[in-house]
């Protein structure tokens, strides 16, 4: 029997016992869903390499038809690019100045890129929650399931391991915040500050401080690019995941948006940019 069971066994106060009880059914659900999803993924890996169902089916000891239903029960294997547990999405908030407990506020966009992100997870099977830092502050990064949503200047923790990215970067002048693509020399600069609806956006997988995993970053050059990246892993997410994996990345996203509708929703969404894999990615 598993140790966990044992040691919740020998809880000798019924409390005491019914909470870890608890705990301990949480994490073996949780665990057993992540199984199915590796077992899928595995299993869609050995049809992509040329066997059928039966020829698996005799290698792992089952029928064909139950090696069907495993290749479409569980969470899609896509579901790993965003993590294993509750995504957090930390976005970056201005402080409303002049009330006696200020708090910060969070631009519509960056609420309607969460929202789209939380329904994206639950499709998958994940649970979404998001966080709102004072702009300035600091973002506790050296933890799983994080996407970090806002711009460079937000904070300059998120900042300083953005540099480290020797593909992609953002840059300021006398026009301006834009995007360079260090492999190719490509400046994108936002056509939004020209009058079109449309914006530049980065996305990456970068690594934690701590150097013992990654988070997701999203930023656009605009406040609506951030929407434009949650619009693109909704309609891309299983190819973005086939192509990556976890593996650390960067890149530019496109997005199209209709500036006459509440929240300018956005109308389509492309990659401008190459996936540029980080060194030892």
């Amino acid at each position: 029997m598993h140790p966990d069971v044992l040691k919740v066994l020998s809880i000798e106060e019924p409390l005491d016992r019914a909470k870890e009880a608890g705990r301990v059914h949480d994490e073996f659900q949780k665990g057993g869903e992540e199984l199915a999803r590796v077992r899928r993924e595995a299993l869609q890996a050995l049809v992509d390499s040329g066997m059928n169902n039966t020829q698996i089916g005799e290698a792992l000891g089952m029928t064909r038809q139950r090696v069907g239903q495993l290749l479409k029960s569980g969470p899609a294997p896509e579901r790993a690019f965003l993590g294993t547990d509750t995504l957090t999405v930390v976005m970056a908030g201005k402080l409303e100045l002049g009330r006696p407990d200020p708090q910060p506020v969070v631009s519509h966009d960056d609420l309607i890129a969460f929202e789209r992100l939380r329904q994206l997870a639950r499709t998958l099977g994940l649970d979404a929650t998001y966080e709102v830092e004072a702009s300035g502050g600091f973002v506790r990064l050296n933890r799983d399931n994080l996407f970090v949503m806002c711009g460079p200047r937000h904070f300059p923790n998120v900042r300083e391991v953005i540099e480290s990215d020797e593909a992609i970067s953002f840059a300021k002048d006398e026009q301006g915040w834009h995007l360079i693509d260090q492999r190719t020399g490509r400046v994108f600069r936002s056509p939004m500050d020209a009058g079109e609806p449309r914006d530049y956006a980065y996305l990456a997988r970068l690594r934690r401080p701590d150097g013992k995993g990654t988070f997701l970053y999203g930023a656009g050059i605009h406040a609506v690019g951030e929407a434009g990246i949650a619009h693109f892993l909704e309609h891309n997410l299983a190819d973005v995941y086939k192509q990556l994996k976890g593996k650390r990345f960067s890149a530019i996203i496109e997005c199209d948006f209709d500036p006459n509708t509440t929240g300018r929703e956005i109308t389509a969404t492309r990659r401008a940019s190459d996936y540029h894999l980080a060194p030892g990615a």
